[in-house]
């Protein structure tokens, strides 16, 4: 079956349209035309990207060269199935974003919203491109435009000094990163032929030149997606973006990195090694624990997703480590579970994640707070904001039937065919891997207990609680519309494991057997029926069935017999706040068994404090470790480079005859 042009036409023009619609926004129009029409059409045009990339996992690849560039270097355009599949993400994802956007920017000054809409809309165009990119040149000159529309969106308040540093913070990684994405590029070239990706697969590296190609490639997309210790910027650059760009960041924009590291290591290099494997497991592992034990801590809602998302990008490398040390093997079956794995629980996590930042947007318009210790009893002025972040809490817990369980059972299931390596170490580290992501998943469900029940439940701890009600209409279409996505991915994991198996065939040339493609819309089989199998509709009938028949024989053998009473209020005849657990105390336990983790700086109340309170503030070591060594380093050096700046002519002639005398000695 032929792949039909007009295919990937018609995704280059859904993404130009983003463009477009930009440039649109530049026009001298009231904020009332930005939002009701101009945001509405980028979400039409991503409900097209994400139907167009849907069709494209099905078909084989084609390719389109566009009359743009540099001279001998055109654009060079592909929709494969992996690019198929991350547009499906991209587009389904965009699209509840920009709905939600209606509502959420309705407060913006018209200059300001304007300016807004170029930025947001070129950052999706740009995403966009970075997944069509054939060659090199493109998909560097996509990925920079990237990074600098999502740092104009990160430094929208840019007036407040905290902002603009983390917005610096974030660029200046995004940068190293690009480099060695592009010093990745190099090797690959090798010095022959063209930058085309074509050109690329053709090249015949050594197993040294491979390992370094894939190295830099880790190292460079590691750094957009989040990996330790990378990822100081997430925490910083999160929570000052508005919600909706978040959401886009979080749930979009660091999956281009995974998007970059299958691209390169399983299409463009090919032989995946499994000394590879084994690299990025233990970095997944570190990155989930680290991501998680420090969410535990933040008591700032954004600052605290922003934390999982380091941990999710954990989750995904491990399911993408284990399918490289399985391939590496020559177990290609369990590689292209793990594989399958790593892509499903990376559109799960665009999806749920991408809910709870619009979810987190809707709290701080309706209270003005991201203090997860000034919120409470959110629910009775919210409800419809609690149902839709209940349910991401519950996705991102991986608690079934919602989509995080499906992904991560599947990265379960691929830590289980360990028994299939015949090297005794690799085959006994996996099960610790495995335990890495339990243990992961429980401190996860343990977050957003403490996250909801802090937020919405309880009493109110801060007036601006009742100053405004919930969410508009346009952001409860937006949740709504991702609420769906993490029970349409977790009801029916079937169809996806049939498109995920087509994006690893493509990519691997193996595919699952045939036993384990004959799952069906009720059950899921990835390996063969005797060994697993999964059914979320069945488990979902089951629990209702389970509380019908509980509540039928409560209201059959104790109907009229309870007793109504003031619960046991522990002593104290009324209730207030500040009886109520905070987000500091409720990660107490963690706190004391993960302590050398982290850097406490404790406040001690005196007899001289004039409001005398106990506080903690927990830091990462990596600054002090890392990043604060490093930035004093390049200051000392600057300034040393500095004094061959003495603002004489003579001296910098002086300088040039050097220059002329060293390379006519040494170059021939």
């Amino acid at each position: 079956m032929d792949s039909p042009p007009s295919l990937l036409a018609a995704a280059l023009l859904a993404a130009t349209a983003w463009l477009a619609i930009g440039l649109l926004g530049l026009l001298p129009a009231g904020a009332a035309f930005v939002r009701r029409a101009l945001f509405p059409a980028g979400a039409a045009a991503s409900l097209a990207l994400a139907a167009l990339g849907a069709q494209g996992v099905w078909y084989p690849a084609s390719s389109l060269v566009l009359p743009l560039g540099l001279p001998d270097l055109p654009f060079h355009l592909r929709l494969d199935p992996l690019a198929g599949f991350f547009l499906l993400l991209l587009g389904a994802v965009a699209a509840g974003v920009s709905v939600y956007s209606i509502g959420y920017f309705r407060d913006e000054a018209g200059a300001r919203l304007r300016l807004i809409c170029l930025q947001y809309h070129f950052f999706l165009a740009s995403m966009a491109f970075v997944l069509l990119a054939d060659d090199a040149y493109l998909f560097m000159v996509a990925w920079e435009t990237m990074a600098l529309a999502s740092y104009f969106l990160v430094t929208t308040d840019h007036q407040r000094p905290a902002i603009r540093s983390a917005g610096f913070l974030y660029l200046l990684v995004a940068h190293i990163g690009a480099i060695a994405v592009l010093l990745c590029f190099g090797v690959m070239h090798g010095g022959g032929g063209d930058y085309t990706f074509d050109a690329l697969r053709a090249a015949e590296l050594s197993p040294f030149w491979a390992s370094v190609a894939f190295l830099l490639a880790f190292f460079g997309f590691g750094a957009k997606a989040g990996l330790i210790p990378l990822h100081a910027w997430l925490p910083e650059a999160h929570p000052a973006a508005p919600s909706p760009v978040s959401a886009l960041m979080s749930g979009v924009m660091i999956k281009t990195a995974i998007y970059g590291m299958v691209r390169i290591s399983y299409d463009l290099i090919g032989a995946v090694r499994w000394d590879w494997g084994i690299l990025v497991l233990v970095v997944g592992a570190g990155t989930t624990l680290f991501g998680v034990l420090f969410a535990l801590m933040q008591h700032d809602l954004k600052r605290l997703l922003a934390y999982h998302s380091v941990e999710n990008i954990g989750i995904i490398l491990l399911g993408l480590g284990m399918s490289m040390v399985f391939f590496g093997f020559g177990h290609r079956e369990a590689g292209v579970l793990g594989l399958i794995a790593a892509l499903y629980h990376t559109l799960n996590h665009a999806v749920f994640k991408g809910l709870l930042f619009l979810g987190a947007g809707s709290i701080l318009h309706a209270t003005g707070l991201r203090d997860l210790n000034a919120m409470g009893g959110l629910i009775r002025t919210m409800p419809a904001t609690a149902f839709y972040f209940l349910v991401g809490a519950l996705a991102i817990s991986a608690l079934p039937p919602l989509n995080g369980f499906v992904s991560e059972w599947l990265t379960f299931q691929t830590a289980l065919q360990a028994s299939l390596i015949e090297h005794g170490v690799v085959r006994s580290l996996l099960p610790l891997f495995a335990a890495v992501l339990a243990l992961a998943g429980a401190l996860t469900a343990m977050c957003f207990v403490k996250v909801f029940g802090v937020a919405f439940l309880g009493r109110a701890r801060h007036s601006a609680e009742k100053a405004h009600g919930d969410a508009r209409l346009s952001e409860r279409l937006g949740l709504a519309w991702l609420t769906a996505g993490c029970f349409f991915l977790g009801l029916f994991p079937a169809a996806m494991l049939l498109m995920l198996n087509r994006v690893a065939a493509s990519l691997t040339g193996s595919s699952l057997s045939a036993q384990a493609l004959e799952s069906n819309w009720l059950w899921v089989v990835p390996t063969q029926p005797m060994q697993a199998s999964y059914s979320a509709i069945i488990f979902l009938l089951v629990v209702l069935a389970v509380v019908l028949i509980t509540v039928r024989l409560v209201r059959v053998f104790y109907h009229g017999r309870i007793r109504v009473a003031d619960p046991w209020d522990c002593g104290y005849p009324e209730q207030t706040t500040r009886m109520q657990d905070t987000a500091d105390a409720f990660g107490q336990p963690i706190r004391h068994v993960f302590g050398p983790l982290y850097l406490m700086k404790r406040h001690l109340p005196g007899p001289e404090d004039a409001n005398p309170r106990y506080s903690i503030k927990i830091e990462d070591r990596h600054w002090y470790w890392l990043y604060l060594p490093l930035a004093r380093l390049v200051e000392y050096t600057s300034s040393k480079i500095g004094l061959l700046q003495r603002g004489r002519i003579s001296v910098y002639l002086l300088y040039s005859f050097l220059t002329l005398i060293g390379l006519l000695v040494f170059v021939r």
